[in-house]
């Protein structure tokens, strides 16, 4: 369990919460383990299966305490809310600054800034333990690229132009991705980013990774009250999850392709994981998807310090974090908002 940004995550799956007066009790096999006041929270995510109790969950909704419900694998359920929940006002502030270019880029603005800032040190990270396997010069020149277009992203008010500079600094990234990739050749060559239906194992790998990704930043906006189909930086189109997909930008290089390189290099995937169709395109048979889901189960327990809050916590929780400071910066507690800035 973690205390974080005044919302309690319960991350055991075998937690059952109940309410002893004025505090949130944790219990294992009927035995408390765990107890929390309810005037200190604002919220509750729960990922347990034994769930809480009628009276718990009443507290929450005269107390307007937030109390969501999502599978041990982090599929949002539901939600509890009071009928004077600030849900419905954050909602308005989302679509308000939605339809504001005013309000709406300088967001956009921090989760494109996060995105290069992460890639570029994806690539510094790969310098630095592989000097001796990889093209130095290659990546060290995208490198430089990408911190170059950080004080033009820094400083960018259009989002047309903001959406360009996203573009440029993809084909830079994805340009030396195949030296960041020191597993079986030519199997996981990659010679560009491909989709519907990705061309390559790699582009699979990448694919399948971004769709549990996407999924998991869905599940954090809805958890936190926040509508995942109404973006900033991605235009809204019906049935598109447009937020999550913004919230996700920082977040690709380093959750989901750290993720498919290191599958890759340490050989943890192999060519009998795919699937090759006559008519060019790789996917993921069914043994490789259950591998990708158990390695990707296993990364988001893997513990970071968030680079925010100065705390440690799960790799998992990091989408729960940043739609809570999203959040926070719609309803004016943050002067704007802080991309996840990896190192």
């Amino acid at each position: 369990m973690r205390h974080l940004l005044n919302t309690l995550f319960v991350t055991s799956e075998d937690i059952y919460l109940s309410l002893d007066g004025e505090n949130v009790v944790a219990n294992r096999e009927r035995q408390e383990v765990a107890r929390y006041p309810l005037h200190t929270l604002s919220g509750i995510i729960s990922f347990s299966y034994p769930g809480a109790s009628p009276a718990l969950m009443g507290a929450c909704a005269s107390r307007d305490i937030s109390l969501a419900f999502c599978t041990p694998r982090g599929r949002f359920l539901a939600r509890v809310n009071g009928e004077s929940s600030g849900n419905v006002l954050l909602r308005r502030a989302q679509y308000r600054a939605a339809d504001d270019p005013g309000s709406c880029c300088p967001i956009a603005r921090s989760m494109v800034f996060g995105k290069v800032y992460n890639a570029r040190w994806s690539i510094e990270r790969t310098c630095r333990d592989h000097a001796l396997r990889v093209d130095t010069a290659a990546l060290e020149g995208a490198s430089v690229h990408l911190k170059g277009l950080l004080p033009q992203i820094a400083e960018e008010t259009s989002m047309e132009s903001l959406r360009g500079l996203e573009g440029a600094s993809a084909a830079v990234y994805f340009g030396v991705f195949d030296q960041m990739i020191l597993g079986e050749k030519p199997l996981f060559a990659f010679a560009s980013r491909s989709r519907r239906p990705p061309q390559d194992a790699a582009n699979a790998l990448l694919s399948f990774a971004y769709s549990l990704l996407a999924h998991d930043c869905a599940t954090a906006l809805e958890s936190v009250g926040l509508d995942a189909y109404v973006g900033f930086l991605h235009r809204d189109r019906p049935g598109r999850t447009s937020l999550a997909l913004d919230l996700m930008e920082e977040l690709r290089p380093c959750m989901a392709d750290r993720f498919v390189l290191t599958l890759i290099n340490n050989r943890m995937v192999g060519r009998g994981d795919f699937d090759f169709r006559e008519n060019g395109a790789v996917f993921l048979n069914d043994g490789g998807r259950r591998t990708l889901l158990k390695r990707w189960q296993e990364r988001k327990q893997e513990v970071i310090t968030h680079p925010y809050l100065k705390e440690k916590l799960a790799w998992g929780l990091v989408p729960y974090i940043q739609a809570l400071l999203l959040a926070r910066t719609l309803r004016g507690d943050l002067d704007g908002y802080p991309p996840f800035l990896w190192k």
